[in-house]
């Protein structure tokens, strides 16, 4: 008897958890009333807590210069809309709800993270440096600084034990605090990850701290919003046990967040490195005009000038000095005239010249001549089989192969606009962390998606003979199992488009470094280049250069402002303008097509 009225029990509240699921929050809090809180990117409008809708739509036109404000727990979108036209607009989101008392913990598993409250000023940085790398709008550091002991927003990250960085960040909002919310309510916002970690589940880790932190609080649900296209992150969230609730956000319409009520433009095909590019051309009022979306074709337009590009290749870079750049001999050959460190080459020949080459350097590397985006390149081959092996795969890119001396060391790309630096930044091959549980094999399936959601499809680890090679040498397969915590690199090479990381370090570039590149780049004789060096450190002055590439990308160097460089050069006018404040606010760069408004930046990684 006992046990049957206990599932009674349990059958009636799960109903009535349906039910209330289903329900916007009636309650209308006294005294508190027409509630917004200031979350440091602009002000969260608590709908319910307004009597009067004109008074909601006359908060949201209150907005002020820079911020993103939100009118979250709209029941009728409609008569708020009504009252501004012009203005507001239906954001194209989800709302999900998780009732606590049916959340179920998870088992405590072993990572190289933890997960806890911000405590330093340092972590405030951390936390912007996130926002940075998700295409986000930062928040002051001071305004996230002064919240740390704060009971309406909790400010939570993510720390790599190893490197000590902030490699994730959630914020809470509590409605009890804010409001004195009769309902127990609390929220989620600004779920971001930094897309260059090699961890699995610091997304999944943020949302469950943020859970149990309001469980413990006593709180009875807990919201948050997301774009109704975002699937790996709603995929999640029903994995938590969070459900649709009839609940709608009206913002007002401003550059930011322009993509989410205006119809889908020319630009829509263009990949990242082209879209940078036009996002700034356009915020200066310049006009683009695509010409070909698939090979990343655009022609940009201001008064009587036009400037057709493709990506971050344009008209000012003359074809001579294009040809120099393709071609990795002549490259070399430009180079090591002007007096620049390059490693010794040849191309491939007989297999009794190629071993003696290989033999007389210890360790080579093997590249198609006009080849890009790093296929086809083997890296540190001293094996003869591995050399002939590498050969044939590098004719699939092209009949000449360059047989390269090997020189180890940090992968050092710098990116110079008008003959200057814009940016540098260490590339790290794509790695992946053993779980004890999944094989090599999945866990490099996980990690290139999760690089390509990152980089909206540029960045991916192909599952091909160079990676098999890279993992077998390091004594394991794909089918292994790799142990708890093994960290396994997985390809020789650091380019993105093999899945790649790129971590900026301009701010400590040695002088002997900077020099070199400018010097190569007026060697070559092309205003925009990204040069590749091998270094043994950023800060250190030895370096050999192994690559020109005419066509640099400028996405995925934040902070390095590279796109507004990159514009400066070609319509020096418009920069002008822009210094001097005529051209309106200066806004973060969405260089990801698929980059979201701060509140809707929601990572699963």
């Amino acid at each position: 008897m006992a046990r049957q009225q206990h599932s009674d029990h349990r059958l009636k509240r799960q109903h009535l958890n349906q039910t209330r699921a289903s329900a916007v929050p009636t309650t209308q809090p006294q005294p508190a009333a027409n509630i917004a809180i200031d979350c440091g990117w602009g002000d969260l409008i608590m709908t319910h807590t307004f009597t009067d809708p004109a008074a909601v739509a006359a908060a949201l036109n209150q907005e002020q210069h820079g911020r993103r404000d939100i009118a979250f727990y709209v029941h009728d979108p409609h008569v708020i809309l009504a009252q501004a036209p012009q203005t507001l607009f239906l954001d194209p989101s989800h709302t999900y709800r998780l009732w606590l008392n049916a959340y179920r913990q998870r088992a405590p598993r072993p990572q190289r993270f933890s997960v806890r409250r911000l405590r330093t000023r340092t972590d405030a940085a951390g936390v912007n440096h996130v926002y940075e790398a998700r295409q986000m709008v930062p928040v002051a550091p001071e305004f996230i600084w002064k919240q740390r002991a704060s009971r309406q927003l909790s400010y939570i990250v993510a720390e790599d034990h190893k490197s000590g960085e902030i490699i994730g960040t959630a914020t809470g909002v509590d409605h009890v605090s804010v409001f004195d919310d009769p309902d127990g309510g609390s929220s989620l916002w600004c779920l971001a990850v930094d897309p260059q970690t090699e961890h699995p589940g610091v997304g999944e880790a943020l949302v469950r701290y943020l859970i149990e932190h309001y469980l413990a609080r006593g709180r009875a649900f807990m919201d948050l919003s997301v774009l109704h296209n975002n699937r790996q992150a709603i995929a999640l969230y029903e994995k938590l046990g969070f459900q649709r609730v009839p609940v709608f956000v009206v913002k007002r319409r401003n550059a930011i967040n322009e993509a989410l009520y205006t119809a889908p433009d020319g630009e829509e095909g263009l990949n990242p490195y082209a879209r940078i590019i036009t996002n700034e051309a356009r915020r200066r009022g310049i006009q683009v005009h695509v010409l070909d979306a698939e090979q990343g074709y655009f022609k940009l337009s201001l008064g009587g000038r036009s400037v057709t590009c493709r990506e971050a290749l344009c008209e000012l870079t003359s074809a001579v000095a294009m040809s120099r750049c393709q071609d990795k001999y002549v490259t070399q050959r430009v180079l090591k005239k002007h007096g620049l460190s390059v490693p010794a080459q040849c191309f491939a020949t007989t297999p009794e010249q190629n071993q003696a080459f290989m033999e007389e350097h210890e360790a080579i590397v093997v590249k198609p001549l006009l080849g890009e985006q790093g296929q086809g390149i083997a890296v540190n081959i001293t094996d003869p089989d591995q050399l002939q092996a590498a050969i044939n795969r590098a004719r699939n890119f092209g009949d000449r192969i360059l047989l390269e001396q090997y020189c180890p060391g940090e992968d050092l790309r710098i990116v110079v606009i008008g003959y200057e630096i814009a940016a540098a930044a260490i590339r790290q091959p794509a790695r992946i962390v053993g779980d004890g549980v999944l094989s090599v094999a999945e866990l490099i399936e996980k990690q290139s998606r999760r690089r390509a959601a990152a980089t909206g499809g540029e960045s991916r680890i192909p599952l091909d003979d160079e990676t098999e090679r890279c993992v077998t040498a390091a004594g394991f397969g794909l089918q292994d199992i790799l142990p708890y915590g093994r960290s396994l690199r997985v390809r020789s090479t650091a380019n993105l488009h093999t899945g790649g990381t790129i971590h900026d370090v301009t701010a400590k570039l040695h002088p002997a470094l900077r020099e070199a590149a400018v010097r190569a780049a007026q060697a070559l004789e092309i205003p925009v280049v990204g040069l590749d060096f091998m270094v043994q450190a950023a800060d250190q002055p030895e370096y050999v250069i192994i690559e020109a590439n005419e066509r640099p990308g400028l996405a995925n160097h934040e902070p390095q402002p590279t796109a507004e460089r990159f514009v400066d050069l070609l319509f020096p006018l418009s920069a002008q303008k822009r210094a001097s404040g005529q051209q309106g606010e200066r806004l973060m760069p969405q260089q990801n097509p698929q980059a979201r408004p701060l509140d809707q930046s929601h990572d699963t990684a």
